[in-house]
């Protein structure tokens, strides 16, 4: 886990500056750091849009008095792609807004359920709790 954490944060951005580069030689610097900022602005306001509708479904779902689980999964994944769309570079940028459209958030729910309740049935899932 720790080497994958490793790798992730050390060729992560290695690669983001590679395709910025890349994409600054092909369409210029300017245009490129507008893609960013633009992106970013875009992502934001879809986050805060997607947030606040998941938000009054999780609302509604306790009102009705049912257990809001996929809900309260649909939130953190799209506070996971608002985070990843703060990052600069258009590859977080490209999984930020995987993480926010509802279609592909979707399939990523998806996945991530069954990869949590197969970690939950393996045991390999835990929540410590101190009082």
């Amino acid at each position: 886990m720790i080497l994958k954490l490793l790798l992730l944060f050390s060729l992560g951005p290695l690669l983001e500056i590679l395709l910025l580069l890349e994409v600054g030689k092909r369409i210029g610097t300017l245009p490129t750091i507008l893609l960013i900022i633009f992106t970013g602005m875009a992502g934001a306001f879809l986050a805060r849009t997607q947030g606040l509708f998941i938000l009054k479904r999780i609302r509604r779902e306790l009102a009705q008095g049912n257990l809001p689980g996929d809900e309260i999964l649909n939130g953190f994944i799209v506070l996971l792609g608002g985070l990843l769309l703060i990052a600069p570079g258009l590859i977080t940028d490209a999984l930020g807004l995987a993480f926010i459209f509802p279609a592909t958030r979707n399939s990523i729910r998806r996945y991530a359920r069954r990869k949590l309740e197969h970690m939950l049935e393996e045991g390999s899932f835990f929540i410590r709790w101190r009082n």
